[in-house]
């Protein structure tokens, strides 16, 4: 009987092992941080490195950004070269080429520094200084190997970011639909992008209400979890003399409250050191990624380990093949009240079986957005046999009347002001 006790005890024994080996879950979660966040991917560098296998990744804000494109296939190199390629001014701006703009809106644009709404003679202003369309462009080129809209749990790393809801303050997870839509709502930047409507919800930057959701991760199996954490601490009163910075202060009063809780929750926390760079020192892009690989690089003895208890599992290391040129057979348009079909197509110069290019699509959409007719033009591409049928979700501006305004100076009259009433009607203006 001691034996038979004996053996049974042995075979329990191994079996955990083989299943410690095995099926241990590795997830990470990765803190929003504006620019601070390009150092994720340089502890994603040394997380390849070490071998590991990511099951899950969660995030907020950029660290949806980053989380969403590797958990989409890309390796941390990859991402090293994309975002090192971008012009953040212009992706941050929503500048719009010149030769997307008709005759007029380049006129326009050139005379007037300053444009407002105007409806009933009533000053408003934007929703932020940049609708985000720049950013939602470049991340529907990236994730079109996806194909249309996706389950997350289903991609090559199972992913899910969080938004916070304007109008209820409550937490949202993103898990399904459109990547490039939800990463885009989860990174939306309060004051600097515009909020974004998903599923009728007013959605913002993740951070604002949950800029680490490690709870998330384990509640979702993560038996382990590695964490990067670009937040900021609370600044003294010498750095808090701009608008931007006291927003800023404000919205770490609850993540930095939360922080202790989570640390405890993650077994592998990276804080790369992010000093001397804000949430906009995209320009200083090299040296943040050089942080956090620096970073993770202190961890990587505490990485190993956990790349030991996963066996023989190997991480995502194939590359993801960019689609430039699509052949596009249909066209899906959905809330277009107020501008016909034809007038879309126009703008778009969409061309069906025909070799049309990522490059067109984007200079289409930046031609329906230098109108000012859209707040956001959402577009997805799906993929059948040999075509894809383009689905455009727009956002009607709802404001016919700007007050526009600049600064002028000649010889003649010297410096004066400039100020300008332009009513909308439905296509032109007056």
């Amino acid at each position: 009987m001691k034996k038979i006790l004996l053996l049974i005890a042995l075979l329990v024994a191994f079996s955990g092992f083989g299943q410690d080996k095995e099926e241990v879950k590795v997830g990470l979660v990765l803190s929003g941080g504006g620019a601070k966040g390009l150092a994720h991917i340089g502890a994603l560098k040394v997380i390849e490195e070490a071998g590991i296998k990511i099951d899950y990744i969660g995030g907020s804000s950029m660290g949806a950004i980053i989380g969403g494109l590797y958990a989409a296939g890309y390796t941390a190199n990859q991402l090293d070269s994309i975002f090192h390629e971008i012009n953040f001014n212009i992706l941050i701006q929503d500048d719009i080429p010149r030769s997307s703009k008709t005759f007029y809106e380049k006129e326009e644009d050139e005379r007037y520094a300053l444009s407002l709404p105007f409806d009933n003679f009533n000053i408003s202003f934007p929703s932020g200084l940049s609708k985000g369309q720049n950013i939602y462009n470049l991340m529907s080129k990236l994730t079109l190997h996806l194909g249309g809209n996706q389950d997350f749990s289903k991609l090559p790393i199972p992913f899910f970011c969080i938004a916070a809801d304007i109008e209820t303050g409550e937490q949202v997870i993103l898990e399904s639909g459109s990547l490039a839509k939800a990463v885009s709502a989860s990174g939306a930047i309060p004051s600097v992008f515009s909020p974004v409507t998903i599923d009728r919800k007013i959605l913002t930057d993740g951070g604002v209400i949950n800029n680490y959701p490690v709870k998330e991760l384990r509640n979702r199996g993560a038996d382990i979890v590695i964490g990067v954490d670009v937040q900021d601490s609370l600044a003294d009163r010498k750095h808090l003399k701009g608008v931007f910075e006291i927003l800023t202060q404000i919205n770490n009063f609850r993540t930095i409250a939360h922080m202790e809780e989570n640390i405890a929750l993650t077994d592998v926390y990276i804080k790369p050191n992010i000093k001397g760079f804000s949430v906009l020192s995209f320009e200083k892009g090299s040296a943040i990624i050089d942080s956090g690989e620096v970073a993770a690089r202190n961890k990587l003895q505490n990485l190993q380990l956990i790349k030991e208890k996963q066996g023989e599992k190997k991480y995502l290391s194939e590359k993801v093949n960019t689609i430039d040129t699509i052949n596009i057979d249909a066209l899906s348009i959905e809330g277009n009240s107020s501008y016909p079909r034809a007038y879309i197509l126009g703008k778009l110069n969409l061309k069906y079986d025909s070799n049309y290019t990522i490059g067109n699509l984007t200079d289409g959409i930046n031609k329906l957005s230098a109108t000012g007719n859209f707040n956001r033009i959402n577009y997805s591409l799906t993929p059948k046999k040999d075509a894809y049928t383009l689905a455009l979700q727009l956002e009607e501006s709802q404001n016919k009347m700007f007050l526009r305004l600049a600064l002028h100076y000649d010889n003649l009259y010297k410096s004066g002001a400039l100020v300008n009433l332009t009513k909308k009607k439905l296509l032109v203006y007056e």
